[in-house]
C-alpha cells in the first residue's frame, strides 16, 4: 500500500519534443519531463513504505516501487499538459544494488525486494572473506565483499524462498535490479536486461571482460539463466507497452542512480568528480577508459557504456545522508519537516560538542563495517534540539571528506571542485559546512535533478534527441559556489572529534545475530 507524500512542480514549455525521466529512488518515486536545453518543465515524486521486518533488514513491497513509479509517470505528463505522443524517449535511473526476484511467466515476485541498505547477509560475506575470495572479488568486480551488493541478497533469497532455487534453475524466475524490474513491466513482460552500470554493482559482473562471471555464479549457486542480458548505458531497448502510458515509446537510456548523477552533472573529464546528497551519499570520480584498483576501500564501478567506450569510475558511497533527516522526522519527531533542519543548524554558533553517526545499515567507505550502529555522543545537559539537528547535518559533511580523502589517495587527483547534486544540497548550511569542512570549493548547479538529467541525456542520446555529449556539457550551468571560512585548527579539530565518535560506532553490533529466515 502506498503511503508518504506527493509533490509536483511545473512551469510553462515550448519546444519539439521531450525526454521523460523515471528516477526510482529509495525513498521515493519522482518523474521529471525535460527539453532540449536539459531544463526541467515539470517534476512529480510519490514516497512509499520502507519496511524493517528485523534489526538490519530493508524490504520494500515491488508493487509499491512500481505504482508509484507508475502514478508519477502519468502524473507529470499531465502536469506538463503533454501525452506521451510528445515524448521521444524514456531515460531510467535506479536506486543500485536492490534486488528483486520474480516469475517469467507472471510478473509476480517472489518475495519483497531486498533493499541496498539492508545487513541479513553480512555474516554470510564473513564467510566468503574467510574462504579467501576477498581479492577475487574485488579484482573480478572492483567491489569489497559487503552485504550491500544485490550477490549476497540473491542467494539469500534463493536458499531462503521456499523451491526458488529449483524454480530458478528450471528458468522460472527472473532476477533484477530496479532498472531491470521497471523496464520489464514497462515493456509488458517482453525485455528482461540491465546496463553495465547496473550490473557492475551486483558482485556478479567482471568489469574487465565485460560479463557475468561464472566462477562466482558457481560460488554462490545461483544460475546464469535469472540474470538479464547486459547493454549500453544509451540504446533502444524496447518500447512501453501502450496500455502502461497510453502510447508506445522508446526505453533508450538507463543507469544506476549515481552513474546517471555523473553523467547529469557533464562529468565527461577524468578527474572530474561529483557527490550526490540523497537517502546515501555518494561521490564518483570519473577515470576515465581505465580501471583504477583502490587501495583505500573505495570501489572500482562502470560509470556507464556509451558509443562503444567504457568509462570507469572510483566510488565512495555512504550509506545514510538525507536518512538521517528523516529518521529525525519520522523516529525522532523533532522536526516536522526537512526544511527546519537549516534554520536549526545556523540558530546556534556550533555543535556544542555532539557528534551523530548515522550507522543505522553499518557503515560504508572507507570503514565498510556491516556491524557499525548509530549513535549520538558527547551528549551534555545543555545539549538540545538544536544540537542534534545540526550534528546530523555535519555528519553528512564528515562522512563526505572521509570519501573524498580516500579519493585523493588512491587516484592522485587533486580535486578542484566538487560538484553536487541531490535532494540535500538546497541546504545551504550544508553546503557551507561541507566547502568548510573540505576546504575544497562546493558548486551547486542550477538543475540539481541530476539523476534523472542523466538518465534523460542518456536516453536523449540514443535517439538523436541530443547529438553529443558536448552539446549537453553546455547546458550546465552554476547556481552557487560555496568556499571554505573556516581556519584550518577548527577544521582539524571537528574532523578528529568525528573520528572519535566513529570509532565508538564501528563494530558495535558484532555478536548480534541476524535472523535467518523470512517471517511467513
Amino acid at each position: 500500500m502506498l503511503t508518504g507524500s506527493d509533490s509536483a512542480i511545473h512551469s510553462s514549455h515550448s519546444g519539439d519534443g521531450y525526454i521523460l525521466a523515471l528516477d526510482q529512488g529509495t525513498t521515493s518515486s519522482r518523474a521529471v519531463v525535460f527539453d532540449r536545453q536539459g531544463r526541467m518543465i515539470a517534476l512529480r515524486s510519490r514516497e512509499f513504505d520502507q519496511l524493517y521486518p528485523h534489526p538490519g533488514w530493508v524490504e520494500h513491497r515491488p508493487d509499491d516501487i512500481w505504482y508509484s513509479q507508475l502514478e508519477v509517470a502519468r502524473r507529470v505528463l499531465t502536469d506538463a499538459g503533454l501525452t506521451i505522443s510528445d515524448i521521444a524517449a524514456v531515460g531510467i535511473a535506479n536506486q543500485r544494488e536492490t534486488t528483486l526476484l520474480w516469475e517469467r511467466s507472471s510478473g509476480r515476485p517472489v518475495y519483497n525486494a531486498i533493499v541496498w541498505q539492508d545487513r541479513r547477509t553480512a555474516d554470510y560475506c564473513d564467510e566468503l572473506k574467510r574462504k579467501g575470495w576477498e581479492a577475487r572479488i574485488r579484482q573480478k568486480t572492483g567491489l569489497v565483499i559487503d552485504p550491500y551488493f544485490s550477490a549476497t541478497k540473491l542467494k539469500w533469497m534463493l536458499d531462503n524462498v521456499e523451491g526458488a532455487r529449483a524454480r530458478a534453475k528450471q528458468g522460472d524466475l527472473l532476477f533484477g535490479t530496479v532498472d531491470t524490474f521497471l523496464i520489464w513491466r514497462l515493456s509488458g513482460g517482453q525485455v528482461h536486461i540491465t546496463d553495465y552500470s547496473n550490473a557492475s554493482r551486483t558482485m556478479l559482473f567482471n568489469i574487465h571482460k565485460l560479463q557475468w562471471d561464472e566462477e562466482i555464479l558457481e560460488e554462490l549457486d545461483i544460475p546464469l539463466s535469472v540474470l538479464p542480458q547486459v547493454c549500453p548505458s544509451s540504446q533502444i531497448y524496447c518500447h512501453t507497452d501502450a496500455s502502461v502510458l497510453g502510447g508506445s515509446v522508446p526505453i533508450a537510456g538507463a543507469a544506476g542512480d549515481q552513474q546517471a548523477a555523473t553523467f547529469g552533472q557533464a562529468c565527461y573529464s577524468a578527474g572530474m568528480v561529483k557527490n550526490t546528497y540523497g537517502t546515501g551519499c555518494f561521490m564518483l570520480l570519473n577515470t576515465g577508459e581505465t580501471p583504477v584498483v583502490s587501495n583505500a576501500n573505495l570501489l572500482t564501478t562502470i560509470g556507464w557504456v556509451l558509443g562503444g567506450k567504457v568509462v570507469y569510475c572510483l566510488e565512495g558511497s555512504v550509506f545514510i545522508a538525507g536518512a538521517t533527516v528523516q529518521y529525525l522526522r519520522d523516529s525522532l519527531g523533532i522536526i516536522g519537516q526537512a526544511s527546519e533542519t537549516e534554520v536549526l543548524a545556523d540558530s546556534i554558533p556550533d555543535n556544542g560538542g555532539v557528534y551523530f553517526v548515522p550507522a543505522f545499515a553499518g557503515m560504508g567507505a572507507p570503514y565498510w563495517d556491516p556491524y557499525a550502529r548509530g549513535a549520538i555522543l558527547g551528549l551534555t545537559r545543555g545539549s538540545g534540539r538544536a544540537q542534534v539537528v545540526r550534528a546530523a547535518l555535519e555528519s553528512v559533511a564528515y562522512q563526505t571528506r572521509d570519501v573524498l580523502e580516500a579519493m585523493i589517495a588512491d587516484s592522485g587527483v587533486s580535486i578542484k571542485q566538487l560538484r553536487v547534486d541531490g535532494g540535500m544540497v538546497v541546504n545551504n548550511f550544508l553546503m557551507q559546512f561541507q566547502a568548510d569542512i573540505l576546504d575544497v570549493p562546493v558548486v551547486r548547479p542550477v538543475v540539481t535533478e541530476t539523476t534523472a538529467l542523466g538518465a534523460a541525456y542518456l536516453a536523449g542520446l540514443a535517439v538523436g534527441y541530443w547529438q553529443s555529449q558536448e552539446e549537453i556539457a553546455r547546458n550546465w550551468a552554476i547556481d552557487r559556489i560555496f568556499t571554505s571560512g573556516m581556519d584550518a585548527l577548527t577544521r582539524s579539530h571537528l574532523y578528529q572529534g568525528w573520528h572519535k565518535a566513529v570509532h565508538r560506532a564501528l563494530r558495535y553490533d558484532i555478536e548480534q545475530a541476524d535472523p535467518s529466515k523470512p517471517q511467513q
